[in-house]
This record gives structure tokens, sequence and C-alpha cells, in this order.
């Protein structure tokens, strides 16, 4: 699929694309057209996004437009390419990545490295859940920084798991998953059980009643807005929440939503991507 975008738009279309499915994304200059009208702010980028069978192109878009609040439709082209060993290809992408100073993420096909690192072994395939996505690198790197031993973690919209998997290895006590598909949760116990650890996993109706040392929630920004109450219950005095999956157009809201009860961190950024973090008051 070729989408014909403002260089505005590239990263965050690159990432949901990514996250949503799409084996590979490249960028490159527009073809030239008769007709130099503007579409969309005359577009400058061509996106070429590489989808598996089992993603439709139009439901594709159509949740990136929806997660970006676009009011126009985007155009786009498809076409087919001739069959390759794509399990090769995609992981000829992926190496053993950094995310801290003690935290790696590794590709269960390749060595861990030596210790002292910390090794957190996924197969990649969705972005959202692998550490390739801006949003979980900022939890991710965020959790490195704030483990130290024992706590109690709750990761609200665990997806693959991977924040708690990390937040156990990284020395937490325990840990608490809580997704409301139950896929994920059966995703996320089998990478636990490649990882070494043990999650209590569960839908959130069904969640033990327990105020968390420390709180991740890699969603979106609305409902992380509608969840602000319900977090802030789940946290101690004194405990720490990190929220990400936010636009930076979008880091107010969620801020004005967390305010009545954390105080607040500087943001930090990635790819246009916000990680907001806070302590209980």
């Amino acid at each position: 699929m070729r989408i014909d975008l403002a260089p505005s738009d590239v990263d965050a279309v690159s990432d949901l694309a990514l996250g949503l499915g799409a084996l590979a994304v490249s960028e490159g200059p527009p073809p030239r057209r008769r007709d130099e009208r503007e579409t969309r702010g005359l577009p400058q980028v061509a996106l070429s996004v590489l989808l598996p069978p089992a993603v439709v192109p139009e439901e594709l878009l159509s949740k990136i437009a929806e997660i970006l609040a676009w009011s126009d439709p985007v155009g786009f082209q498809t076409h087919w390419i001739s069959e390759q060993d794509w399990v090769r290809v995609s992981r000829d992408q992926f190496r053993p990545m950094a995310v801290g100073p003690r935290l790696w993420v590794v590709p269960s096909w390749h060595r861990p490295p030596p210790a002292p690192a910390i090794s957190l072994v996924v197969d990649p395939g969705l972005a959202f859940g692998t550490g390739e996505h801006p949003t979980t690198r900022l939890c991710l790197a965020w959790l490195d920084r704030v483990v130290r031993g024992g706590e109690r973690v709750l990761d609200f919209g665990c997806g693959s798991g991977i924040l708690a998997i990390a937040a156990m290895k990284l020395g937490a006590r325990m840990a608490l998953g809580i997704d409301i598909d139950p896929e994920a949760l059966a995703v996320s116990a089998a990478n636990a059980r490649r990882n070494g650890v043990h999650l209590t996993l569960c839908l959130p109706g069904q969640a033990p009643p327990f105020a968390a040392d420390l709180v991740t929630a890699n969603i979106l920004a609305n409902p992380l807005v509608e969840l602000a109450p319900t977090l802030a219950g789940r946290t101690r005095p004194g405990g720490r929440i990190a929220l990400s999956g936010i636009l930076e157009t979008q880091s107010a809201d969620v801020g004005r939503a967390y305010a009545p009860w954390f105080d607040l961190a500087p943001l930090r950024q990635e790819s246009g991507w916000v990680l907001l973090t806070g302590r209980r008051r």
C-alpha cells in the first residue's frame, strides 16, 4: 500500500502502521502528477507500507485516521508483490536493542547480551508488543529507571505483557496485567513463561483489590482520560504512574485528567509520542 502524506504525518503514520500489523514501512518522494493542486496540504512524501494478506488496507487506514483524528479521507494505492520468505525478511530487521542502562529487548533467535544485562526475550510481530514502537520503548526505559526491587506493579492494557514481564525481570515482587482482550492475556502468559517469570493476568472486572507501587498504561489518549479515576485508585500514595500511547498534541488533555491525584513530571518524547509520569499524592 502507498499513502501520500504531508511530512508532518510520516512518523506517526509509520509507527501506527507497524503497530497495527504492517511488516515494514519505507518512505520516498511522491510520483510526479499532472495536477499539483493541494489535497491534504500538498503531499510531499510517499509512504510504502508492506502488509501481510490478513491485514486489510482500508481497515488499517481507517484505524490510523481515527487515532490521528483526520477529518478528510486519505487516498492510497495497492499492488501485489512477489512472494518472498517474509519470516526471514522480517527477522533481518530486528536486532537486540538496549532500552535502558540495564534492560535489553532481544528477539528469540538472537543470543542475549552477557550479564549484567537483563534480557527481555520477544518474538517481534506487532510493534506495540515488542519494544519497537516509541510508546513501548518510553515505558520500558521508565521501568528501567524506577524499578529497584520488591515493587507491586499494575500494567493496565497489558497487550503482549512486555511491560509487566520487564518489571518482573528488573526485580518487581509481583505484576498484575489487565486487558479487555482474552487473547492478549493468553499471549502475555506465553511470553511470561518464555521469560521465566509469573504474571497475574485477568480481565478488568476480575482484578484483585490492591494498590500498586508502580502503574503503567500504554494505550491511547481517550481511554487514558476516562480511566484516570480508576488508575489513580489503583496507585498507592507515593506510588508512581507512567502513561503512554499519547501524541504530543494530546498530552495536555491527559495531564489535566490526572492532575487532581498526581504531581506530574516533565514530559518525555520520542517521534511525536509522549510519556506522562507522576507520583500519587
